[in-house]
């Protein structure tokens, strides 16, 4: 079965004026990203987030509120990063158990680093996707979305 969009779960740790990302080298250059990655069968958003940020930072993670939410609809933007329309649901977080974020055993290809930016330096740097201004703004004035799970719902 095929879907036409993919949710992709995202981890937004902030700590001391600064924000943990993943470094990448391509042939774009050096660029970063949110730890982050699909959802995968037979797993929830929140599992998804604690993975990926296992998988792309070595770290734990406490999952907070929805931060942000972010789509990419390739018709609007002439396929320029591929051809799957994807949704970011981007989660503020907390490293857990004394965990070091570092680069992985297994990194994704072209990884080359776990980094903490400072947040008065985001903007000098290339950030996928480019929401720097939204997570500056976050960072300044948290206002989480409801995330509303329905395993955890009363029923009635």
């Amino acid at each position: 079965m095929t879907f036409p969009i993919r949710v992709r779960a995202c981890a937004l740790v902030i700590e001391n004026d600064r924000i943990l990302l993943v470094e990448f080298e391509d042939e774009r250059g050096v660029h970063y990203n949110l730890p982050a990655g699909g959802v995968e069968q037979n797993e929830s958003v929140i599992e998804a987030v604690k993975r990926e940020a296992r998988e792309e930072a070595s770290i734990e993670v406490e999952v907070g509120p929805l931060a942000l939410v972010f789509e990419y609809a390739p018709h609007l933007n002439a396929n320029r990063f591929g051809e799957t329309p994807s949704l970011q649901l981007i989660f503020d977080c907390k490293i857990i158990d004394d965990s070091i974020p570092e680069l992985p055993n297994n990194p994704d290809p072209n990884q080359i680093g776990v980094k903490w930016i400072p947040l008065n330096k985001l903007k000098n740097i290339v950030l996928y996707p480019n929401i720097k201004e939204q997570i500056l703004a976050y960072a300044k004035s948290p206002q989480s979305i409801e995330f509303i799970e329905e395993h955890l719902l009363l029923m009635k």
